[in-house]
């Protein structure tokens, strides 16, 4: 017979047990959404002259990328190299020496521009964005939208002096059937930097920046972040996971400085929430470098994802414009560390 003593004590382990189980729920929580800074909601400023003209430049990309190139991969490979090559002359255009990184019997290229530091020139950030779409989609917002930002980032930081090495990458291959293989473009770059021992303080990976609503609840997330994160899709996301954690904070810290645009953070598990692979920094990561996807979250968001609807005309190209802003000071900041 089964003693009061002996029922309480193991009403006792496990209320224990519980309770040290929700204590590490709650820790794991806080430490993957606790962010510095603080996300505003402010009404903005109007638009100035520079922040149209960047907005102008913007759509001015994307309408190339998506419009006249279309759809760009291995089965469109004409197109596919129209885009390399439209990126190519954008940046010589601005004054910059990009250099193509080829590889496979196939000529796949990534386009490389190097911005010298001078105190720590050995030390490396870099900020990337794919130029290829799948299959029947003009990939405006995937991810004509971060190579037109990444162009536009570009424009503003060559004037500037640095003390790190501000590297910027258009990688190939980055959608199916090339994820996670060895044709993948950024891939091949990140196995170089580790074949090279090259000091790479940070990876920035520029997926999907041209979408927003301020509808109720256009923003939905992968269960539990729903009960976390707000449903309105008007704020930009920066996501890593628990390795670059530290990369993670410093980037929304600076980014939340320097602009009023809406932000959110999140450090995850890779395994738990395996979305935050989704794009190039899952590349970096895998050869062990600090790695944030910068994104309007995707198809948590914007139905046209993968689509033929992925069209320039639905992006907002004057909060993209804000975003970019944001993402320069923080750059910039970052190099000057």
């Amino acid at each position: 017979m089964l003693t009061r003593k002996f029922l309480i004590e193991q009403l006792f382990k496990l209320g224990v047990i519980f309770l040290s189980i929700v204590i590490f729920v709650v820790a794991a929580v806080f430490y993957g959404t606790s962010m510095p800074g603080e996300s505003l909601q402010a009404n903005f400023p109007d638009m100035d002259e520079e922040m149209q003209l960047l907005s102008n430049n913007l759509n001015k990309h994307v309408n190339e990328l998506a419009e006249e190139i279309g759809e760009r991969h291995e089965g469109e490979r004409e197109s596919l190299d129209r885009a390399a090559r439209y990126i190519e002359k954008s940046f010589r255009d601005m004054g910059l020496n990009p250099v193509s990184q080829t590889y496979s019997d196939k000529l796949y290229e990534n386009i490389i521009v190097n911005i010298y530091g001078r105190q720590k020139r050995d030390e490396i950030i870099i900020v990337g964005a794919h130029y290829d779409t799948v299959w029947l989609s003009p990939g405006a917002d995937d991810n004509a939208s971060g190579v037109a930002a990444l162009l536009e980032i570009a424009r503003d930081l060559k004037e500037k002096k640095f003390s790190k090495t501000i590297r910027l990458v258009a990688f190939t291959n980055e959608e199916w059937p090339f994820y996670g293989r060895k044709n993948m473009g950024s891939l091949v770059n990140a196995k170089y930097s580790s074949d090279r021992n090259e000091q790479i303080t940070g990876m920035l990976s520029l997926e999907m920046l041209g979408y927003y609503s301020s509808e109720p609840y256009s923003q939905v997330y992968p269960k539990p972040l729903s009960y976390f994160y707000p449903h309105q899709a008007n704020f930009i996301a920066f996501v890593s996971n628990f390795s670059s954690r530290e990369l993670l904070h410093d980037v929304i810290k600076e980014f939340r400085v320097s602009s009023q645009f809406p932000s959110e953070g999140l450090i995850a598990p890779q395994f738990l929430v395996p979305d935050i692979r989704r794009s190039d920094n899952s590349s970096f990561w895998s050869y062990g470098f600090p790695a944030v996807m910068v994104t309007d979250t995707s198809n948590y968001r914007n139905k046209n994802y993968h689509t033929l609807g992925d069209l320039p005309r639905t992006l907002d190209y004057d909060s993209m414009a804000r975003v970019v802003l944001g993402l320069r000071h923080t750059l910039a900041t970052l190099a000057n560390e």
